[in-house]
């Protein structure tokens, strides 16, 4: 009994030994629970969460973020917020559509297709566009914001590839942008192929050709997705799951990884003065980014608002239901799926019968090349890291003009997705501008292969006259319009010296020098071997990096002596900038980096 008490006793006045700490730690709790009662409810909240996912570390180390400021960086967000459109406007719409090939008779609120016999698909959706409160502007909104998502993906991947942005180490983030373009437009065909209507249905036809051409397969692949003859009953329920429920799954994933790792590498920026391989240069994430970010966003939705509020676009009542022995007039693809049309469009009508199978070439060629040609342009960052051997990581991103073939390529792609465009929509060509069908067919064969090699040759050339006009202005400065006699009867014009930030910003870039295989024989006279892997990775590499690819930058040397002989002549002791002259060059225009030596700025946010 004495000792019972004695123990309570210790535990009550908070006595020494373990006992005693049980009973400090039970106070100590107590008091910081009383502590957080008194917090706000938020804060009470925010900690609640810390203690079991560790926010507070994550955002310490996330949250502060510098991200640089361009306005082509929002080509990126573009996509973002259009995808983020479609989701929500897609839930919406899912609610009300029945993916259905039961056949109905209409007798519905658009009288003009009354006592006509359609699907179940194309009756909903009539009953969504006329019927269901908001579901005409929601299906417009989510049709133009298929179309701004896949031409923000693929604008943002042309700014990615035009300045470099794709090189090591982001060459797996040019992957899941290249397949979330790809799935895009799988998925533009599969949404625009639901409400089943004489347009859409067109699409499905020509799909279920294309398929039809693969060799030996291609008739059983076709059974298996229509469920027997074209059009079957099982083609749009099964385009259902997938168009609202695959494809947006992966896609999301991608579109989640893609974040994740511009997080991870930090973005890439513009070269300038303080901008360096090592540091960002921008805003914060929190609260500037997050900030200007969620105004763009209402901005996005804004405007696809407006376009589908007053812009009409895929009018099904207009084309009325499908059916296979009809077909619209001037029936166009979506403009992304326009490139496979015009392959096919253009492509002669070639058939070879062997051993009882029908082979026929004129689909089936184009119908590969469309994806074989967009495979060239996802593996294109590892091609070039092959050629190049640069092993480094690039966070600073290249000027197009200072990458002459790179640029000549994409717009020879570019002008080659142009070409086929015009012949997929050949007919549409000839009745508006009152051309022959035929000249426009034959334009588009001879364009495919000759407007891509001009268009890669004028570009180069400009990209080259640009590099000399830099190299003029860093030389002999800015024109400024004001013309100067000289003492003996000659009249200049005057030129004002660039800034110092301007001089670094025309100069910084790298020039490096295309790989060589080498001597053929070694010093002991003994003959190398050569491997033909190696020989096409040295001429390609001239092709890209050799002497007539680029425009040598000034040297420091060059830059002092224009100097002296401008400050001289044009300037004469005339006041303004003509007493720089005697700046160190070194100090004024950067020297040619080596291989892998970042360059010396200095500002902004570490990298590693």
């Amino acid at each position: 009994m004495d000792g019972a008490g004695s123990v309570n006793g210790a535990a009550e006045s908070g006595g020494s030994g373990a006992d005693g700490a049980v009973g400090s730690g039970v106070a100590e709790s107590a008091g910081a629970a009383g502590r957080r009662g008194s917090l706000p409810r938020g804060e009470r909240l925010a900690d609640w969460a810390d203690g079991r996912l560790g926010i507070y570390g994550l955002a310490k180390a996330n949250m502060r973020k510098v991200f640089p400021d361009h306005p082509s960086f929002l080509l990126g967000e573009i996509c973002l917020y259009s995808f983020i459109v479609l989701i929500l406007t897609g839930t919406y719409l899912t609610l009300f559509f029945e993916p259905s090939m039961v056949e109905v008779v209409y007798d519905g609120s658009y009288e003009p297709l009354n006592g006509v016999l359609m699907t179940r698909a194309f009756e909903s959706t009539l009953e969504i566009s006329f019927d269901v409160r908001g579901g005409l502007l929601i299906r417009q909104i989510h049709h133009w914001a298929a179309l701004v998502f896949v031409t923000g993906m693929l604008v943002h991947m042309m700014r990615v590839f035009f300045t470099g942005a794709y090189r090591k180490p982001r060459e797996v983030n040019w992957l899941f942008g290249w397949t979330l373009l790809f799935l895009g437009i799988i998925t533009g065909l599969t949404g625009y192929s639901l409400p089943d209507d004489l347009l859409s249905g067109t699409g499905v036809r020509f799909a279920q050709g294309a398929i039809l051409s693969i060799p030996i397969v291609g008739t059983y692949i076709s059974f298996f997705l229509f469920g027997g003859e074209f059009p079957g009953f099982d083609i749009i329920p099964r385009f259902f799951p997938i168009h609202v429920l695959l494809l947006p799954g992966i896609m999301l994933g991608l579109v989640a990884a893609h974040l994740i790792l511009v997080f991870y590498h930090k973005h890439t920026q513009f070269p300038g003065p303080g901008k360096k391989q090592e540091s960002v240069v921008g805003m914060p994430f929190l609260p500037v980014y997050m900030a200007k970010a969620g105004g763009f966003f209402f901005l996005v939705f804004g405007v696809l608002t407006i376009m589908g509020g007053i812009a009409q676009i895929n009018p099904v009542w207009a084309f009325g239901p499908y059916r296979p022995d009809l077909v619209t007039t001037g029936a166009q693809p979506d403009w992304y799926l326009g490139f496979s049309e015009g392959l096919i469009r253009v492509m002669p009508g070639w058939e070879i019968n062997l051993w009882g199978h029908t082979l026929i070439p004129g689909v089936f060629i184009p119908f590969t090349l469309f994806p074989v040609i967009l495979l060239a342009i996802g593996l294109y960052p590892f091609v070039e890291s092959w050629i190049t051997g640069d092993k480094r990581e690039h966070h600073l991103l290249d000027r197009p003009r200072n990458a002459p073939v790179r640029t000549g390529l994409g717009v020879a792609w570019l002008s080659l997705y142009v070409v086929l465009l015009i012949g997929g929509g050949n007919d549409i060509v000839a009745t508006h501008l009152h051309l022959s069908i035929n000249a426009i067919t034959w334009f588009v064969r001879v364009g495919f292969f000759v407007v891509p090699v001009l268009a890669f040759y004028v570009t180069k050339r400009i990209c080259l006259a640009l590099q000399l006009r830099d190299r003029d202005k860093v030389l002999h400065g800015r024109e400024t319009g004001t013309i100067k006699r000289l003492p003996h009867g000659e009249f200049i014009e005057v030129h004002e010296p660039l800034a110092r930030d301007q001089l670094y910003s025309l100069t910084q870039h790298e020039q490096p020098r295309a790989y060589e295989i080498g001597p053929l024989v070694d010093a002991g006279g003994v003959r190398r071997r050569v491997t033909v892997a190696q020989r096409v990775r040295a001429r390609l590499a001239r092709g890209l990096y050799g002497p007539d690819t680029h425009v040598p930058k000034p040297t420091p040397e060059e830059y002092l002596e224009h100097r002296a002989h401008d400050g001289h002549d044009d300037h004469g002791g005339h006041g303004g900038h003509g007493g720089q002259v005697g700046h160190s060059a070194q100090e004024e225009l950067p020297e040619r980096p080596a291989q892998g030596e970042p360059q010396e700025v200095t500002g902004g946010e570490s990298r590693h």
